[in-house]
């Protein structure tokens, strides 16, 4: 049988299932009629060790995980859920009951706002289970323990859970809610765990069955054949192959170089990155450091932060995002103001140029820290809509000494505007997540429109050969750094759609290396070309490369 879904990665994994335990059900609403304070110590006491449980994780954690495992923390000592709850149980609930409504109205405001806080409400339902076990007094729903190496079936993944992932033992994971490009798709990437998710089917899947998980297709074999394991394991060892071959440039089988680099969040990321073989840095996440935080962290603790950073990368290009967040990342010192639609609202350099300051401090840091560590730095800013936003981007970075300035591309006008954009800007870089949510106006994180999120639909390619073509006539540079470039098939039409630089999750490089080295630069534009007739992303993949 054959379940199909959102692969996430390339890789193929065989193995037994172990299915995740079923959430905590849906606690009685009975009238509470006890000692109301005794009630309410329960509650507090279970919020504190949860809060503490989560940060330990999170400062044993690393890249995308941490952030999202330090959000959980503060969502379980954020004081107004923690009113709710006490205000619940004073009006007659139980703990438990109070602590179920309460953070199931929280996820509803959240979900309400979209994006990157509709993501936070899937985490806030994870709190809510280890706030409810711990007064219940019953285990957590976790990720099994178990001696022998297994895939893993959840109805979907907390930060919490893949926190917890024994990279010697989980060989894969399915899921049936999720998305490719929430956390529990960008954690999967990072780690390099072939995974598909939003699987129709996935409750069906039965504890210790024969699961073949084929992330490049998307699909996932129930009890599989003989010869369908034979196919697989051929898969498996051919991947092992790759990823063992020496780390190497990017190039084309003609020679043409295309850079491979990586996408970076925190420090801790970039060790790994260079063991992988990055040619450096084409997204390095800034925000890492301003998250979470009730101040703007200073030019002293930003620069320590990036000399860190860079120091691996000495003499190598690092493109440094300038502070990417706004109303759907809220930080209270740079914008509280409540939006309909964040999304769409104050964020990226738009609500910089508000708190230029903020933006001039940053710059300054980023700066100092390549001086000092012999890194090659680029600096771009977030969703740039127009000419005029570059404009004042390069202006600024050029006034406080940083040389290389440029533009990412993530909102359809700035696409179509390329050659405008190009005219100040050094280079461009393509946040393909981010286009593709705008252009097919499907909200990333969600489950049920992720068969939107897909970079080979046809009006998303046609928007990077505009980008591409720009970049030709201009000579300025056009990097991909979403983990569209992670694709070994679509970073080539990439390439043949003009982009010169690919930066992805480390786990991706040897594998797009080979794919890269496997066509030439006319090979290449003319995949890229059958691919830009079609009407769909199935059909695009199909005519870029026919069987």
């Amino acid at each position: 049988m054959e379940l199909h879904g959102h692969g996430v990665g390339t890789r193929t994994a065989i193995g037994r299932a172990v299915r995740m335990p079923h959430p905590l059900p849906e606690p009685a609403d009975s009238a509470f009629t006890g000692d109301v304070a005794a009630e309410q110590q329960r509650a507090a006491e279970a919020f504190d060790a949860v809060r503490a449980e989560l940060a330990e994780r999170s400062a044993a954690a690393e890249g995308s995980l941490r952030d999202v495992l330090e959000a959980q923390s503060m969502m379980a000592s954020d004081p107004s859920i923690s009113t709710l709850v006490n205000d619940a149980v004073a009006g007659g609930k139980t703990a438990e009951r109070a602590v179920f409504e309460s953070f199931a109205q929280y996820a509803e405001l959240l979900k309400s706002m979209g994006g990157y806080m509709a993501e936070r409400a899937t985490d806030l339902g994870d709190v809510s289970q280890r706030i409810r076990a711990r007064i219940a007094g019953v285990p957590t729903p976790e990720v099994p323990v178990r001696d022998e190496p297994f895939i893993l079936v959840a109805v979907d993944l907390a930060p919490a859970d893949t926190s917890k992932l024994d990279l010697d033992r989980v060989l894969a994971f399915v899921t049936r809610d999720g998305s490719p490009k929430a956390h529990t798709g960008i954690i999967a990437a990072e780690k390099g765990l072939p995974a598909v998710v939003a699987v129709a089917g996935a409750d069906d899947i039965e504890e210790g069955a024969m699961l073949v998980v084929d992330a490049a297709a998307g699909v996932v074999i129930v009890d599989p054949s003989e010869a369908q394991i034979a196919d697989a394991q051929a898969a498996i060892e051919r991947q092992q192959a790759i990823a063992s071959a020496p780390a190497e440039p990017g190039v084309l089988a003609d020679g043409t170089a295309v850079q491979i680099l990586a996408n970076v969040g925190k420090p801790a990321d970039a060790a790994r990155a260079v063991e992988l073989g990055a040619e450096g840095v084409g997204l390095f996440r800034t925000e890492f450091l301003f998250l979470d935080r009730d101040v703007a962290p200073s030019y002293e603790q930003q620069l320590a932060d990036y000399v860190e950073m860079m120091t691996p990368f000495a003499g190598k290009k690092v493109v440094a995002r300038v502070l990417d967040a706004g109303a759907d990342k809220p930080l209270p010192f740079l914008n509280d103001a409540i939006e309909a639609n964040p999304a769409l609202g104050m964020r990226g350099i738009r609500i910089l140029k508000v708190r230029e300051q903020l933006l001039r401090d940053q710059l300054t840091a980023l700066r100092d820290a390549a001086a000092q560590t012999g890194a090659k730095l680029w600096v771009m800013a977030p969703m740039i809509s127009e000419a005029s936003e570059s404009v004042y981007f390069t202006e600024l970075a050029r006034e406080i000494g940083v040389e290389v300035a440029g533009s990412m591309i993530e909102v359809p006008s700035a696409a179509l505007l390329c050659e405008q954009v190009l005219e100040s800007s050094d280079f461009v870089s393509v946040g393909t997540n981010d286009l593709t949510q705008y252009t097919l106006a499907a909200d990333r994180v969600l489950g049920t429109v992720a068969s939107f999120q897909d970079p080979w639909h046809p009006s998303v390619l046609r928007l990077l050969k505009l980008i591409g073509d720009a970049g030709e006539a201009t000579g300025k540079p056009v990097g991909v750094c979403g983990e569209a470039a992670a694709d070994p098939q679509l970073a080539i039409v990439l390439v043949g759609l003009g982009v010169r630089s690919l930066s992805m999750a480390p786990p991706a490089f040897a594998e797009v290396r080979v794919a890269l080295k496997s066509v030439t630069l006319e090979q290449a534009r003319a995949a890229a070309k059958r691919a830009l007739a079609a009407h769909h992303g199935a059909e695009a993949r199909e005519l870029a490369f026919p069987a």
